[in-house]
């Protein structure tokens, strides 16, 4: 038994509890036990299966807790997008103050200077109807910057259409206002700053060839022969003519916006019928034509078809005391000189 023990002691390698016996009845000994090829196959598989196992729940863990390089990337290019979003975002609500600024002025100075209705807020600032034209941004995750961002962008790009087509428009009526007021008769007819030459106004006055009060539709300025005559705004020559019993040799201006000025009287008529003319150009020279007592030019200013007060068309030329002078002097009944 002792030997036994012995043998049997020597038999048991270290190695047992790695390796797997298995007790030989016949040669009383534990013999190692040698895997089959299913069983190898087994237990590879289960080895693999460990393996997979343990770098499954790895790569869980990594990724739950850890960022990726690629992650980390997006993540700081998503922070950069935030930041640059604040920034448009303010940039766009300044150009928004900015316009706003604009379409005040553009209602209150600009197009009131030219009679124009202002535009309502309703519709500079108005939505967009119909069918929503951000579906195709919704479903990310940032969708609501992107549309906010979108939204706002659209709205300034109409705010800012509706504002230069305004801006056209006052430019266009600036332009034709600049037309009309220089062609609305604003000059004496004769260089006659000391108001020396001024002899009759409008109203009823006594013919000093017919011998009775009568309509006086006009002023009559005296001046020697051969005197100058000019356009007192701009227009276009309608009438050259010669009246024997009444103007004499006469011009008229057709300047546009209902306004027609009459030159009589002349001596000398030195345009035709047609031709353009601009404020201060030459028509004729003073005369003593037609039904008239003395060298003189008679000037009438026709607005509408209605002869007016031309005393009231003199803004260019006179001064406010100047002016006030030329009411008192064409204001007194005295004899007209046609």
């Amino acid at each position: 038994m002792r030997n036994f023990a012995r043998v049997s002691k020597k038999r048991f390698p270290s190695s047992m509890s790695k390796a797997k016996y298995r007790y030989n009845p016949k040669t009383l000994t534990y013999e190692k036990a040698e895997l089959g090829f299913q069983g190898k196959v087994i237990q590879l598989f289960s080895y693999i299966g460990m393996g997979l196992g343990f770098a499954a729940i790895f790569v869980f863990v990594f990724f739950t807790f850890f960022d990726s390089p690629k992650e980390k990337k997006l993540i700081r290019e998503n922070d950069q997008l935030k930041l640059q979003y604040g920034i448009l975002d303010k940039r766009m609500n300044e150009m928004n103050a900015v316009l706003d600024n604009l379409a005040e002025r553009d209602n209150t100075v600009y197009r009131s200077i030219f009679e124009a209705e202002p535009i309502a807020n309703s519709v500079r600032k108005a939505g967009f109807g119909g069918v929503n034209r951000y579906k195709n941004l919704e479903g990310y995750e940032n969708s609501e910057v992107v549309i906010d961002a979108t939204e706002k962008m659209d709205q300034l790009a109409k705010q800012m259409y509706i504002q230069s087509k305004s801006l056209d428009e006052v430019y266009k009526l600036a332009r034709e206002k600049e037309k009309m007021l220089a062609s609305i008769p604003a000059i004496m007819p004769i260089s006659n700053k000391d108001l020396t030459r001024f002899s009759s106004g409008f109203g009823m006055r006594y013919h000093p060839i017919l011998k009775i009060m009568r309509p006086h539709n006009g002023m009559d300025f005296t001046a020697p022969i051969g005197s100058e005559i000019y356009s007192t705004g701009d227009g276009v020559i309608e009438k050259v003519d010669y009246n024997r019993g009444g103007f004499g040799k006469y011009v008229v201006v057709n300047h546009g916006y209902g306004y027609k000025t009459i030159y009589a009287h002349m001596s000398k008529q030195k345009v035709r019928r047609g031709q353009k003319v601009k404020r201060g150009d030459v028509l004729g020279l003073i005369g003593n034509t037609g039904l008239s007592s003395g060298p003189h030019l008679h000037y009438e200013v026709v607005k509408d078809g209605r002869k007016v007060n031309p005393a009231s068309f003199y803004s260019n030329d006179l001064s406010p005391e100047e002016y006030e002078l030329m009411i008192q002097l064409s204001s007194q009944v005295n004899q007209s000189f046609d």
